[in-house]
């Protein structure tokens, strides 16, 4: 198991992974956790991908537990391993559908 302290699930802003360009935007992309009660030395990963600040018309937008590592280092290194065209891939399948 992980020296590292387990994130809450509710930690905010979490970890900063990455600023990428979409829809003319700039996102910051964060590396938040999830607990798993049945199985708790797993460290549970998702993205939540935050627009600028302002009236973009974009809200937050979170993908589903895509991380599951042994470590806390293992997952922050998994998540940091998403290249810019991965990361807009998330992000644009984690977006509401446009009307």
């Amino acid at each position: 198991m992980s020296a590292q302290p387990r994130p809450k699930s509710d930690s905010t802003p979490g970890l900063h992974v990455a600023t990428i360009a979409h829809a003319g935007l700039i996102w910051d992309a964060y590396l938040d956790f999830e607990n798993d009660l049945h199985r708790p030395t797993v460290f549970r990963g998702l993205l939540r991908f935050e627009p600028p600040t302002g009236d973009s018309g974009f809200a937050p937008a979170r993908t589903t537990v895509i991380i599951i590592e042994a470590s806390y280092e293992e997952a922050v290194g998994k998540a940091r391993s998403f290249d810019d065209r991965q990361l807009q891939g998330l992000l644009r399948s984690a977006l509401p559908d446009p009307e």
